[in-house]
C-alpha cells in the first residue's frame, strides 16, 4: 500500500485509500433521500437505485475500492482566496463560475490518471480487474472516500479533510484484487453550522441532508428547462455551480493548490462580465469551453443562467449594458431564453 501511495503521489493525488465493497448500512439513507425526490431531474441516480452501494453488482468480481482525492484550487490561488471569491458575489456585474470549473474538466485529469496507477499496480502484481471511475457512473463516491479515510462528510454532504479541506475531487478505481481497508477519521465538525447559514438557498436542509433541487450547482448545471421562479434571485451572479457552502468552511483555510496545471483558469471564466459572456455565440461557446466541464451544459443553458443573474443585476442597480444585452437575445430560437431574458428584463432596481 505505501508503493501504491507513493505512485499516486507522483501521479498527483493527494491521498490514497482502499475501502471494502460492503456498503449495506448506507442503503437506507440512499433509499431514504431518493423517496424525498431530492434527486430532482437527476432520474439516473433513482434508475441505479441500490447498485450504487453494491461495487459487485456494478462491476463483477470487485472485492476493494481504491478511493482517490485530488486537489484542485489552481496553482495561482491567493492566500485568504476565501473572502477574495466571496467578495465577487457583491459585484452584480460579474459573472461567477465555480473553482472547480475554472480549468480542465476534472472527467479527463482524474480519469487518466487513475488508468494509468491502475496500469503500475498491475504491472506489480500480475495481471488483475479493473475500473476506474470519477463522478461518472452509480458510485457511492463520499461513502467510499468516507470509509477509507479520506476524510469526514461534512454537514454539507462534501467530504472534508483536516489536512485540505473539501476542494477536492473523488475518484475510484474497482478491483478483483483484495487490498486491506484504510481506516476512516472521525468528524471534526462539531456544533459548526457555518454551512448551512450560508446555502443561499437553504438547499442543505439538515445537517448531512441535502435537496439538490434547491442546490444553485444542480440548478444551474444539471436542472433542465427554466430555472424555478422563486429560486432565481438566490442565484446572484452564480452561473454555474456554487462554492458558498465551502467557502465558509473553516476547514478550507488548508485547501491545498494542485501541482497540475490543468486546473488552472481558463482566460475569459474568472472575473468576466456577464454582459461579455452573454454575447458568445454558440460557436464561440463551443471553442472557449472545450476539454472544460462546462461544455456539457450547452450554450441554451449557459443563456438561461446568465439571464437569470442579469436580471438579479438589474435588480440592484439598473445598467443600460445590461438591458441592451438582454434584449438582444429576446427573439432567442429556444423558449427557454426568451422567457428567461423576458424575466430579467422585467426585474427593476428599488427606488432610492
Amino acid at each position: 500500500m505505501v508503493q501504491v501511495q507513493a505512485w499516486g503521489r507522483e501521479l498527483g493525488f493527494s491521498q490514497i485509500g482502499v475501502a471494502g465493497v460492503d456498503l449495506s448500512s448506507a442503503e437506507q439513507g440512499l433509499q431514504s433521500w431518493l423517496a424525498a425526490g431530492f434527486h430532482g431531474g437527476m432520474d439516473y441516480m433513482a434508475r441505479h437505485g441500490l447498485k450504487r452501494a453494491r461495487p459487485a453488482e456494478l462491476v463483477p468480481g470487485t472485492v476493494s475500492v481504491i478511493t482517490a482525492r485530488m486537489d484542485y484550487l489552481p496553482r495561482s490561488t491567493p492566500e485568504g482566496w476565501q473572502a477574495h471569491e466571496l467578495a465577487r458575489l457583491q459585484r452584480p456585474g460579474e459573472a461567477i463560475v465555480s473553482v472547480y470549473a475554472r480549468g480542465r474538466d476534472y472527467h479527463k485529469v482524474l480519469r487518466s490518471r487513475l488508468q494509468q496507477l491502475a496500469e503500475r499496480i498491475d504491472a506489480a502484481v500480475g495481471p488483475l480487474g479493473h475500473r476506474v471511475f470519477t463522478d461518472s457512473a452509480p458510485v457511492l463516491e463520499a461513502e467510499l472516500a468516507r470509509r477509507s479515510g479520506q476524510g469526514w462528510r461534512g454537514k454539507h454532504t462534501l467530504i472534508l479533510s483536516r489536512e485540505g479541506g473539501s476542494m477536492a475531487f473523488l475518484g475510484e478505481i474497482y478491483l478483483d484484487l483484495a487490498m486491506p481497508p484504510t481506516a476512516a477519521v472521525s468528524d471534526h465538525c462539531g456544533a459548526c453550522s457555518a454551512c448551512i447559514d450560508a446555502c443561499p438557498t437553504q438547499a442543505i436542509v439538515a445537517p448531512y441532508r441535502l435537496d439538490a433541487r434547491r442546490c444553485i450547482s444542480y440548478l444551474t448545471i444539471e436542472h433542465e428547462g427554466p430555472i424555478p421562479e422563486d429560486l432565481r434571485p438566490l442565484i446572484g451572479n452564480r452561473i454555474y455551480g456554487c462554492d458558498d457552502c465551502q467557502l465558509v468552511c473553516p476547514w478550507n483555510k488548508f485547501a491545498q493548490r494542485s501541482p497540475l496545471p490543468d486546473f488552472d483558469p481558463r482566460e475569459g471564466l474568472t472575473g468576466a462580465t456577464l454582459v461579455e459572456l452573454f454575447g458568445w455565440s454558440e460557436e464561440e461557446f463551443l471553442r472557449r469551453t472545450e476539454g472544460s466541464p462546462i461544455r456539457r451544459i450547452g450554450h441554451v443553458r449557459w443563456l438561461r443562467n446568465i439571464a437569470a443573474a442579469m436580471g438579479n443585476a438589474l435588480g440592484r442597480n439598473d445598467d443600460p449594458a445590461v438591458r441592451v444585452a438582454l434584449t438582444g437575445r429576446q427573439h432567442h430560437p429556444d423558449a427557454t431564453v426568451r422567457e428567461a431574458v423576458s424575466w430579467a428584463l422585467d426585474r427593476h432596481a428599488p427606488v432610492v
